[in-house]
């Protein structure tokens, strides 16, 4: 029997940045999950502030050289990778001059978040899924950490529905306490339609707010994580209402033993209802 794959999208992953709770949890869960038999494959974006020479981040020229278009405009895919040698584990970034070169992360240094994040995160869910594409790797389980990932979902179940490498592979989609205050740009319907997306299905985008991003996401998941002990009371009360597989908050010391079941749980659910604990 074939070991499962994971695929992990993540906004943030220590030691590369900070450490945060999303961070952390990027750091060590895809370890733990390979340490259980799963094969993965682990992404973020190549922020301005990751020291590439510090950690020997490399760019892959098999993988780079693609050119995404967002908003009508042509943006240069250019992918990196780096090691963290005592994970045995591989981290692939999404870098683009445009979007991941400023030495910040969502917010400037005034707190402000960047008017273009809408784009960014368009781009990064739409480089990790073109490089997967590249490296003929086929996921059994899309994992999707914060909310820059949020368009990866509607990305994977409806413009590569049709891609053999996709076809077959479940969503699981992790809400935290991240939200933002300000909405994304207006204009973010427009730019997230290509082909195999519509308008009527990024309705909810029409005010786009945190919890009408995070609601897009999960319409598009098979499975939902609550990844922290509390997250906004309208998501979390739309996560209670759903009719699919739900794993609730885990701490430190049990998520990746919970995790591990629930996809497991997706890749097995015949569409019932479920909820874990």
């Amino acid at each position: 029997m074939k070991n499962t794959k994971v695929l992990y999208i993540s906004q943030e992953i220590t030691p590369y940045l900070p450490e945060s709770e999303i961070s952390k949890i990027g750091r060590y869960l895809p370890q733990g999950i390979q340490d259980k038999g799963k094969e993965i494959r682990t992404f973020m974006p190549r922020f301005g502030c990751v020291n590439e020479r510090r950690n020997q981040l490399h760019e892959v020229i098999r993988l780079s050289g693609m050119n995404l278009v967002i908003d009508d405009t042509d943006h240069p895919l250019i992918i990196k990778v780096a090691s963290i040698q005592s994970a045995r584990m591989q981290v692939y970034f999404i870098d683009n001059e445009d979007y991941f070169q400023r030495k910040f992360v969502l917010t400037d240094e005034k707190g402000d978040y960047f008017a273009d994040n809408d784009e960014r995160a368009i781009f990064f869910s739409k480089g990790v899924l073109e490089t997967v594409k590249k490296l003929r790797w086929s996921p059994d389980i899309i994992h999707c950490h914060g909310w820059l990932t949020a368009f990866a979902p509607i990305m994977i179940k409806k413009a590569y529905a049709d891609d053999p490498l996709f076809a077959k592979s479940k969503v699981v989609y992790s809400v935290y306490d991240d939200e933002f205050g300000t909405p994304l740009d207006a204009n973010v319907r427009k730019k997230i339609l290509m082909d195999g997306i519509a308008k009527k299905d990024v309705e909810v985008l029409k005010d786009s707010t945190f919890s009408n991003i995070s609601k897009l996401a999960i319409a598009y998941s098979d499975g939902v994580i609550v990844g922290s002990p509390k997250i906004n009371n309208e998501v979390m009360e739309h996560i209670n209402s759903l009719k699919k597989p739900v794993l609730n908050y885990h701490d430190e010391d049990k998520y990746i033993d919970a995790f591990n079941e629930f996809y497991d749980m997706v890749l097995n659910n015949a569409g019932e209802t479920k909820r874990k604990n």
